[in-house]
C-alpha cells in the first residue's frame, strides 16, 4: 500500500480533517501514526481512499483509462490458488486424512466437469464435501484453459463479489475494480473449472452467477437446506451420504494410528448407527481414541518410574474407558476438556466472534500466550475446526455443544477484547489491505460485539483498509455498523466521515438515489461542524451525482409507439388499420372526390321524366369522372358492427372512433351514400334487433382525418338536400293524364305545416306502393294548384285544357338544419264512378290509381 509520511497526530483536527505538514529532510525518521493513501480505479472513476478526510472520487481523466487487463499464466493461477487456502500452521505437521470410498463419486465429478456439465454437490455438514473438492481439484488441473478457480461462497448471497472475485483471480488488475458493464464482459470470457465450497444462494442469484459465466463448469458444494437451484438452470445432482460400516473402521484406524480392538469396533459400530456414517464423527472419534491413550499411557509411565522425596502421587492408576456413545456423538465437551489451556480460550474467543476463530498470529496477543498460535493446530487435529476459505472456523455443532457447558459466559468481554485489538492492528502502517480483507469475517464479528466506542474506532481504522483491498461487501457492513455505534456514541464527526463513504460507495457502483442521500447526510453534519474541507469534498462527490443524473435522464428514450415487426400477429383484436382518403389539394379535385349519390330504387319510382332523363345521362358520363375520381381518392368502406379481423396498427398514432350513425343490418356490404342513408333512416320503420355484445370500438382517424371525414358527409348531405328539392320541383308537373275506367277518385287533402318547421330534405317524403308511367307528354287543359309536400291530385275530364304543362310553378322546400319531418294530416274521399277516364294518347289508368307525381 502506498503510504504518505508526514501527516502526524498533532496536526489533525477536532473535526477529523488535517492540514499539510512541512517537508521532512531525508533521512529523518517519519513521524509515528502515518495516513496512508490508496489511488484506485472503480469503474469509470478515479478513487483515492484518503483515512483522514474520506475517499475523494474524480472521473478518469483522458488519457488515464486503464488498459485491458490480462489472463494470469498457470505460475501465477498456481500462486494465487495457494495464497487462497488456508495458512500452514505452527508445530508438528497435520495428519493427512485419506478419502475414504469417495472414489466413485470423484470419477463421476470429473468425468461431468470434463463435458462442461455443472454440479451441485449436496451433503450434510460433515460429510466430506471440501476433502472431495480437493480431491475432484487435482483430476481437473487442464481441463479448462484457465484452470481451476477455488471460491468460497461463505455468507454470500447474491453473485456480485463472486465475479469480482473470479475475475479478480484470473485477471491482472490490481487496484482496479472494473464497473457491472465492463465486469459482464470480462467473465464471460473466462473458460475455467469452478469449485465453489460453502454454498449459501440458489435460485434466481444462482442462475445469474451462471449466466454471467456461460463457458465455466460449476463445482457447487452445498448443504441439504440450501435453497435449490431453479428448474431452468440444468444442474446435475450428486448427493453424499455416510460412510459404510467397513469404511468408518478404516479412518477410525487411521485416525488413531493402530489397530482397533473388539471394544472399540464394536464402539465404532454404534457409532456409525448413531451418526449415519460421517466422517466428521469418525475424525472425533479417533480424537477421543488418542486423548484415551495418552492418558491411560502416561499412568503407565508413571507407575514405572520411582517417585521422588517430596512429590506426591495417588498409588492407585485410574484406567479411562471409552466414552459413551452420547460422548461420542457429541464430542465437542470431552475434547475440550483434554486439550491446552491456550486452546480452550481460543475455543472462548471463538465462541464470542461467532464461530470465527482468528488467524494463528493473534492469538498470543488475544489470549495472553506465547505459544498460543499452536492451539490452532491442536484444535484441527482434534477435529473440533474445518477449514473455510483462508480461515478456519468451528465445525458444524461445535459452537452449540460448547455454549451449553458455559463457553459462552464470557462472549461480551472477549468480543470487545478482539475488537480493541483489531482497531490496534488495522490501523497499524505495516498491514498491508490484503491480510486486513484475509481476516474480514473475524473483524465484522468483532464489531458487531464490541461496544460502541471500541465499534467506532475499529470502524475508523478497518473501512479504509477494506476500500483499498477492493472488498467492498466488507466495506459497506463495516460502514453502516460504524455509522450506527457514531450515532449512539454522539460522535458527530465519525458519522459524517461514514456517511460519506456510503456515499462514494454507492456512486462508484452506480446507485445514485443511495449516493444522494448519504452526501447531503454528510454535508449536513460536517456543516454544523463547520468543516470547510469534508464539505468540499463532500459537495465534489454530490456534483458528480448530479451530473450522472443529468446524463442518465438526458439518454433515457423516448415513449412512443412502435410499430410491430412485419408478419407479427395482431396484439389486440380491436387494432385495426384506418384507410383514409387522399386529401384534395384544389376545389376541382375536391368535387372530383366526393362520393356520389346514386338514387335508391323507392327514390326512383317517384322521379319524373326529366329527372330520370337527367339521371340517366349524368349515370353515363358517370364513369369516367369515377375513374378519375377514385385515381386520387381511396374508398372507405363503413365499420361493420361485427370484429373486424385484425391487422397491425400503423407506427403513427391512432385515435379510436365510434361511428355515429346506427348501422342496420345487411345482406350486403352498401357502397354508395345513399344507401348508408337509407339504412340510417329506413322508411319504413322495423323492429329494434335484438340487443348484441358491444363491439370493440375501432379506432377513430387522427383530427385531421377527422375533419376530412366529416366535411365529405357534409357534403353527401348537401348533394342529397339538393336532389330531394330537384325532384319534388320536377314532380309538380303535369307528367301524365287521367286514364278511363270506372275508378274511385281519393282526393287527399293535407294540412299545411307549421311554417317553423320544414322538412330539411335529408328525409324523403313516403313513397307509393305503384310507380307511374313514364309519360311525357302531359293533357292540354290541365291545370292545378299544388300543396306544398303532395302533388295535385287530378279530376278526370274529357276535354282537352289549354293550360301549358307547366304553367303552375313549383313550390320549393327549402332544407332545415333542424332535420324535423312534417306530420300532415291526410283527408281521403272515395267518390265512385262509373265510368273512365281517357287521356289524349289512348292510355287507361284504372280509377283509384294515384296521379304521378309525389
Amino acid at each position: 500500500m502506498d503510504r504518505t509520511q508526514g501527516r502526524t497526530e498533532q496536526h489533525e483536527q477536532p473535526t477529523g480533517g488535517s492540514a499539510p505538514a512541512a517537508p521532512t529532510a531525508p533521512g529523518t525518521p517519519a513521524a509515528a501514526g502515518p495516513a496512508r493513501v490508496v489511488s484506485l480505479t472503480a469503474g469509470g472513476f478515479a478513487l483515492t481512499v484518503n483515512p483522514v478526510d474520506g475517499s475523494e472520487i474524480e472521473p478518469l481523466r483522458p488519457g488515464t483509462e486503464p488498459a485491458l487487463p490480462a489472463k494470469r499464466d498457470a505460475a501465477a493461477r498456481a500462486a494465487r490458488t495457494a495464497a487462497a487456502r488456508p495458512p500452514v500452521l505452527p508445530g508438528p505437521a497435520a495428519l493427512v486424512r485419506p478419502l475414504q470410498a469417495r472414489e466413485e463419486e470423484r470419477e463421476r465429478l470429473v468425468r461431468l466437469l470434463g463435458r462442461g456439465r455443472s454440479v451441485r454437490l449436496t451433503g450434510p455438514s460433515g460429510s466430506g464435501r471440501s476433502a472431495l473438492l480437493d480431491a475432484v481439484a487435482d483430476r481437473c488441473a487442464g481441463l479448462a484453459p484457465d484452470g481451476v478457480v477455488r471460491l468460497s461462497g461463505f455468507g454470500q448471497q447474491q453473485p456480485g463479489e463472486l465475479l469480482h472475485a473470479l475475475y479478480a483471480t484470473v485477471y491482472e488488475a490490481e487496484r482496479e475494480r472494473p464497473g457491472r458493464i465492463e465486469l459482464l464482459a470480462r467473465v464471460r470470457e473466462i473458460g475455467a473449472v469452478v469449485l465453489l465450497d460453502d454454498l449459501e444462494m440458489g435460485g434466481t442469484a444462482l442462475d445469474e452467477l451462471m449466466r454471467a459465466t456461460p463457458e465455466c463448469a460449476y463445482l457447487l458444494a452445498a448443504t441439504p437446506d440450501t435453497r435449490a437451484p431453479s428448474d431452468d438452470s440444468h444442474i446435475e445432482e450428486v448427493f453424499l451420504g455416510g460412510l459404510g460400516k467397513a469404511d468408518c473402521l478404516e479412518l477410525l484406524e487411521a485416525g488413531v494410528g493402530r489397530p482397533l480392538t473388539d471394544e472399540e469396533s464394536a464402539w465404532a459400530g454404534d457409532l456409525r448407527f448413531a451418526s449415519e456414517g460421517l466422517p466428521l464423527r469418525f475424525v472425533q472419534a479417533a480424537a477421543l481414541l488418542r486423548q484415551r491413550d495418552e492418558l491411560n499411557h502416561s499412568d503407565e509411565d508413571d507407575e514405572e518410574e520411582e517417585p521422588g522425596v517430596f512429590e506426591e502421587r495417588p498409588r492407585d492408576a485410574v484406567h479411562v474407558p471409552l466414552p459413551t456413545l452420547a460422548e461420542g456423538a457429541a464430542p465437542a465437551e470431552l475434547l475440550a476438556s483434554r486439550v491446552s489451556e491456550s486452546a480452550r480460550a481460543a475455543l472462548r474467543i471463538a465462541c464470542a466472534l461467532g464461530g470465527e476463530l482468528p488467524h494463528h498470529a493473534h492469538l498470543p496477543a488475544l489470549v495472553g500466550d506465547t505459544h498460543a498460535d499452536t492451539a490452532v493446530a491442536e484444535l484441527l487435529a482434534c477435529g473440533l475446526l474445518t477449514p473455510v476459505g483462508t480461515r478456519y472456523r468451528l465445525a458444524a455443532g461445535v459452537a452449540r455443544q460448547l455454549e451449553e457447558v458455559g463457553y459462552g459466559d464470557t462472549a461480551s468481554e472477549e468480543a470487545r477484547t478482539a475488537a480493541r485489538h483489531y482497531a490496534w492492528w488495522t490501523g497499524h502502517a505495516s498491514v498491508v489491505p490484503e491480510r486486513v480483507a484475509a481476516e474480514a469475517d473475524a473483524v465484522l464479528a468483532a464489531l458487531a460485539g464490541a461496544d460502541v466506542v471500541a465499534a467506532v474506532l475499529l470502524a475508523r481504522t478497518a473501512a479504509p483498509a477494506f476500500a483499498a483491498s477492493l472488498h467492498w461487501e466488507a466495506w459497506e457492513r463495516v460502514l453502516r455498523s460504524g455509522a450506527e455505534a457514531a450515532r449512539k456514541a454522539g460522535e458527530v464527526a465519525e458519522q459524517a466521515y461514514f456517511h460519506h463513504e456510503l456515499g462514494v460507495l454507492a456512486l462508484c457502483e452506480e446507485r445514485l438515489d443511495r449516493a444522494r442521500a448519504e452526501l447531503e447526510t454528510s454535508i449536513g453534519l460536517r456543516g454544523a461542524l463547520a468543516d470547510k474541507r469534508g464539505t468540499v469534498a463532500g459537495r465534489r462527490a454530490l456534483a458528480l451525482v448530479v451530473d450522472r443524473e443529468t446524463a442518465g435522464a438526458a439518454v433515457s428514450p423516448p415513449l412512443r409507439l412502435e410499430a410491430p415487426a412485419p408478419g407479427a400477429p395482431a396484439a389486440a383484436p380491436e387494432a385495426v388499420t384506418v384507410a383514409t382518403p387522399t386529401t384534395p389539394t384544389t376545389p376541382a379535385e375536391r368535387g372530383a372526390a366526393a362520393p356520389r349519390v346514386a338514387p335508391s330504387a323507392s327514390s326512383a319510382s317517384s322521379a319524373s321524366s326529366a329527372s330520370s332523363t337527367a339521371s340517366t345521362a349524368s349515370a353515363a358520363s358517370a364513369p369516367d369522372s369515377r375513374a378519375a375520381s377514385e385515381a386520387s381518392t381511396t374508398r372507405v368502406p363503413p365499420v361493420a358492427p361485427a370484429a373486424a379481423p385484425a391487422v397491425p396498427v400503423s407506427a403513427e398514432a391512432v385515435t379510436r372512433m365510434t361511428p355515429v350513425v346506427p348501422v342496420t343490418a345487411r345482406s350486403e356490404t352498401p357502397t354508395t351514400l345513399s344507401e348508408v342513408f337509407e339504412d340510417a333512416f329506413p322508411l319504413d320503420p322495423k323492429p329494434a334487433p335484438p340487443t348484441a355484445p358491444r363491439p370493440t370500438a375501432a379506432p377513430a382517424p387522427a383530427p385531421g382525418r377527422r375533419r376530412l371525414v366529416l366535411l365529405a358527409g357534409a357534403g353527401a348531405l348537401a348533394v342529397v338536400a339538393l336532389g330531394t328539392v330537384v325532384s319534388l320541383a320536377l314532380s309538380s308537373s303535369d307528367s301524365g293524364p287521367p286514364a278511363q275506367g270506372p275508378a274511385v277518385t281519393s282526393t287527399p287533402t293535407v294540412t299545411a305545416p307549421d311554417p317553423t318547421v320544414a322538412n330539411s330534405g335529408n328525409d324523403p317524403a313516403p313513397e307509393p306502393p305503384v310507380s307511374a308511367p313514364p309519360t311525357a307528354t302531359p293533357e292540354p287543359g290541365q291545370s292545378a294548384a299544388p300543396t306544398p309536400g303532395r302533388s295535385p291530385v287530378r279530376t278526370p275530364s274529357r276535354r282537352p285544357s289549354s293550360t301549358p304543362p307547366n304553367s303552375a310553378p313549383p313550390t320549393a322546400v327549402s332544407p332545415s338544419p333542424t332535420g324535423a319531418q312534417p306530420t300532415p294530416t291526410v283527408t281521403e274521399t272515395v267518390t265512385p264512378s262509373p265510368s273512365a277516364t281517357t287521356t289524349q294518347t289512348g292510355t287507361t289508368t284504372p280509377a283509384g290509381s294515384p296521379a304521378t307525381g309525389g
